[in-house]
């Protein structure tokens, strides 16, 4: 007898040859640098919220980045990276800071957007402060960059790391 848990409501995800090498070299890398679990906290620092959406596409069965040991979570205390996206406007400069400041050592700043480097579209707003303060180790540029960009961002920072 078969049981309704037990029988399959979905095809499986035919994924393309190149974005299967990436995740397995990825997970390769999240295992060897950072003991299997990257855990990342990303932060909106001022955005139109399309890197978000982009990264929240990460997610889904088709990225799946849980499966290859890269976790987003809500607090930066158990967070190895802050993955930030935004322009940095006046409101959030500091809560950006206090971010950074809440995560142990060693840990990273990952910048999403081109907004994050040039203001972007955001360029001759009032609001803005931008990331003085915040050493950016690694770039992934993009407006915003699709969730395989992302993959790939997430794979040049970690062999670099």
């Amino acid at each position: 007898m078969i049981r309704f848990w037990q029988k399959r409501f979905t095809n499986p995800i035919q994924l393309d040859d190149e974005l299967e090498k990436k995740r397995v070299q990825l997970k390769k890398l999240v295992k060897q640098k950072f003991g299997g679990s990257l855990v990342i906290r990303m932060v909106d620092s001022g955005s139109c919220n399309a890197c978000e959406a982009e990264c929240n596409a990460l997610s889904n069965p088709y990225y799946n980045l849980e499966e290859l040991g890269i976790h987003f979570i809500a607090s930066p205390r158990h967070a190895d990276v802050m993955l930030l996206s935004g322009v940095g406007t006046f409101n959030m400069y500091h809560h950006s800071l206090d971010c950074f400041e809440q995560i142990p050592s060693p840990k990273w700043v990952i910048a999403i957007g081109d907004c994050t480097k040039d203001f972007g579209i955001f360029e001759k707003t009032y609001a803005l402060k931008g990331h003085k303060k915040l050493k950016i180790d690694f770039f992934i540029k993009g407006c915003p960059p699709s969730p395989s960009e992302i993959l790939e961002g997430f794979l040049e920072f970690c062999e670099k790391a």
